[in-house]
């Protein structure tokens, strides 16, 4: 038995769903918390279903922090919802409070678990099959940004720190050629060249930062078309999920990450890399839906900046990948040799497209402007 479902009975006694629960099962597609379905059965109405999560200890160290995070922004855009006229319900997740009233429940083993009401007439797409699919996204992520545009970003924990400090992954990088401890240096030298090439563009964003150029606002860092709540009938975003990586941060890594994930038909570790190309089409689509999106709450310079949230996050991401293999493969989950290797670069054959493509990118930014 899953160390998850040994304190379950536990867990759901320790919530109060205001109904008999009549099953909770495993649910979803995600890889770092264990999450679960509830469903109750009220007497006089039909089935309602909660959603059950236990945080992963390994990624998150501190949950009292990464709850306060969430309670903190979750209410902030409920209120701002409300305010325009949406429905806080289907549009901001909510935390149920255990019994106890604190933000989280801690079970007998030390796993700390939290509950959603399950946001019904939604679903969640693991593909942008479609440019519409991909807009819509867009600006699911832009009314994200603009809804808050006036919350203290100041104030969030980082809960992964660092998490998008281009600077810092490349120390890792370089240190983790330096020490070859694998030996692996040797096969993958273009590679690594490949980054060292872009050397300064990883202080591009930061250096941008701290001239004041660009302001610190609150970021969601994991902006994948699956951590968006689509409506059923209408398809359009309608509720941003995951938010366990709300941080601090550049509005630029928010658009950069949708890029480099949906921008692309390739799969991620895609060997043959003819087939890895940066959809122009679909970066146009997805930028004029953000920027529709952030309705014109970012400044002008956030804005010209875009493209380089594109480009960083990509090469970023191909970092993580080699630094990973070179070190062994001892963080991302690997299913065959030398796959890291290949993950890696699939994101710089995309950066070189980007690159390829800069003045159409500039250009189609500026198109949407307003």
């Amino acid at each position: 038995m899953a160390q998850a479902e040994q304190t379950l009975h536990e867990v759901l006694e320790a919530f109060d769903f205001g109904a008999p629960v009549v099953r909770a099962i495993r649910y979803g597609c995600g890889h770092i918390n264990d999450t679960f379905v509830v469903h109750t059965q009220p007497e006089d109405r039909c089935c309602r279903r909660f959603i059950l999560q236990r945080m992963s200890s390994a990624a998150f160290k501190r949950p009292d922090q990464l709850m306060d995070n969430i309670i903190g922004v979750t209410e902030f855009l409920g209120r701002e919802i409300e305010k325009h006229g949406g429905s806080r319900s289907r549009e901001a997740i909510e935390v149920i409070r255990p019994r106890n009233g604190e933000p989280y429940y801690t079970d007998s083993q030390g796993g700390a678990w939290r509950l959603y009401p399950f946001v019904e007439g939604t679903v969640c797409h693991q593909a942008a099959d479609t440019p519409e699919l991909f807009a819509a996204s867009g600006r699911a992520f832009g009314r994200f940004q603009r809804m808050l545009a006036d919350y203290p970003a100041d104030t969030l924990y980082e809960t992964i720190p660092h998490f998008h400090d281009t600077e810092d992954r490349l120390a890792k990088f370089k240190a983790a050629v330096a020490a070859d401890k694998l030996g692996r240096v040797k096969e993958c030298q273009p590679e690594i060249d490949f980054v060292l090439a872009r050397e300064k563009d990883c202080s591009v964003a930061l250096n941008a930062l701290r001239a004041g150029k660009l302001p610190l606002r609150v970021t969601h860092n994991d902006t994948k078309l699956n951590n968006v709540l689509m409506d059923e009938t209408t398809g359009e975003g309608i509720c941003i999920i995951d938010l366990d990586t709300v941080m601090p941060g550049l509005v630029l890594y928010d658009f950069g990450d949708s890029i480099r994930f949906g921008a692309n038909h390739s799969a991620e570790d895609e060997t043959d890399l003819s087939k890895v190309n940066l959809d122009v089409d679909l970066f146009s689509a997805y930028t004029a839906a953000f920027l529709e999106g952030t309705g014109g709450s970012l400044s002008n310079t956030e804005i010209e900046y875009l493209p380089w949230g594109a480009k960083l996050m990509t090469l970023e991401c191909g970092m993580r990948f080699l630094t990973d293999h070179l070190e062994g493969d001892t963080y991302f989950h690997i299913s065959r040799e030398g796959q890291n290797l290949d993950r890696c670069r699939t994101q710089f054959k995309l950066v070189a497209d980007m690159e390829k493509h800069w003045n159409e990118l500039e250009t189609i930014v500026k198109q949407y402007q307003k």
